[in-house]
């Protein structure tokens, strides 16, 4: 088997880094010309390819965008700013509306059932997964996301919007297919931005690709002439619930402390815990939590991986033991953690905060067993999220209007 680090992801802090370093001098006015353009795959130049490792925080938004504005300024580098922030503003927005996450879980496993009931539906689902689907570029996307892991963001709203609107196929399973095979596999990203292309998200906007638009911003190399939706009328479905107020994060007791990672937060290292405190460290992570259909190999490989690298990094960092726990039975979390927390003594345990997903469900099952077992749990919240998550409260543009005085009281506007 190759090496991690011999693939076009290597799933390391170290990498995310070097990405970072190699994109900061593009970040200002060259991103901002160019950042819609899909040239294909392995050309993705004019972006940072950064999502990856911003998703699991092998790299933190902090840390990106303080290098970002160490060279430009925030009105040079707003678009890069901005599109960093949207993943940010998305997570917030879920984590203040959690129902909406488990409302789509449960679409997803209703319409999985669908396929097994439906032969024509499932027909036409594995004909546009399968590059047979008639349309030329979409099929050209979903053969370069299973072969690759990764679409340029353009070409993720063009496929959403032609999946839905054209194909007419159920939008839980196109964003279902997505979760399933990118390396950047957000649940709040990925699923906020198929109801937006949906106009579930905002209501009564949808998102309508054009063979004009995808002719112009693929620089020709498809000139679609295949029958495409004209109109795209909203999909039916309630309004998104009102936002509750942000839960309070958890406060850590004084005292030794067993650190477990998920694959939501990968930075072990800026919890702000004394490295004498920490005594042992595992890492809890199930890349086949995403979906109840088959996980691609390469986000199975790049989160494993990932996982793997954090756990080595914080083991050295904490000069603690540290160990991947893997589930017992069928999908059994609070097992191997009571095991590891009694195997080394370890009466607290402190996790950084996971947003809406399969990480949080993970942990949140974890909660009951422990205190039974008399064993603390403190989830953690990063400071970046507490700033920025009350600001998700309604559309995107009143959250942009927030970014400025929550980067000045980050300490980020200082830089320069």
């Amino acid at each position: 088997m190759a090496d991690a680090n011999d693939t076009p992801w290597p799933p390391t802090r170290a990498e995310g880094l070097r990405r970072l370093d190699a994109f900061v001098p593009r970040a200002g006015r060259a991103y901002a010309d160019s950042r819609n353009f899909d040239h294909g795959p392995g050309r993705h130049a004019n972006a940072s390819t950064l999502s990856p490792y911003l998703r699991h925080r092998l790299v933190r938004e902090e840390e990106v965008i303080g290098e970002v504005l160490e060279r430009h300024s925030l009105a040079q580098a707003e678009a890069f700013v901005r599109e960093v922030c949207w993943r940010t503003y998305w997570k917030g927005w879920l984590e203040l509306r959690p129902a909406v996450w488990r409302s789509y879980r449960s679409a997803v496993a209703d319409r999985v059932a669908e396929l097994d009931r439906d032969r024509g539906l499932r027909d036409r689902f594995e004909s546009a997964l399968s590059g047979r689907s008639g349309i030329d570029c979409l099929d050209h996307w979903a053969g370069e996301l299973i072969a690759t892991g990764y679409l340029h963001n353009h070409a993720r709203m063009w496929f959403a919007s032609l999946w839905i609107f054209t194909l007419r196929l159920p939008w839980e399973l196109g964003a279902d297919f997505f979760f399933r095979h990118l390396l950047d596999g957000d649940p709040a990203s990925n699923t906020l931005s198929w109801r937006w292309v949906a106009g579930l998200q905002t209501r009564g906007k949808t998102y309508l690709a054009s063979p004009g638009n995808i002719a112009r911003f693929t620089s020709g190399r498809f000139r679609p002439t295949e029958p495409m939706a004209t109109t795209a009328d909203p999909i039916p479905g309630p309004p998104p619930p009102r936002p509750r107020a942000l839960p309070p994060a958890d406060r850590p007791e004084p005292g030794p402390v067993g650190l477990l990672l998920t694959e939501d937060d990968l930075d072990p290292t800026t919890l702000g815990l004394d490295p004498d405190r920490v005594v042992a460290v595992a890492g809890l992570c199930n890349p086949d939590d995403r979906s109840p259909m088959p996980v691609g190999p390469l986000p199975r490989a790049f989160t494993t991986g990932a996982l793997a690298d954090a756990l080595d990094r914080a083991g050295r960092a904490f000069d603690a033991p540290a160990d991947r726990l893997a589930p017992t039975g069928s999908g059994d979390w609070p097992a191997p953690v009571l095991d590891w927390a009694r195997r080394l003594g370890i009466n607290r345990i402190v996790t950084p905060e996971s947003p809406q997903g399969p990480a949080r469900e993970r942990v949140d099952a974890l909660r009951d067993p422990l205190q039974n077992a008399g064993i603390g749990l403190a989830v953690l919240r990063k400071e970046w999220d507490d700033a920025f998550w009350p600001f998700a409260t309604a559309g995107f543009f009143r959250f942009k209007d927030a970014i400025p005085e929550t980067l000045d009281r980050l300490g980020l506007l200082a830089l320069r």
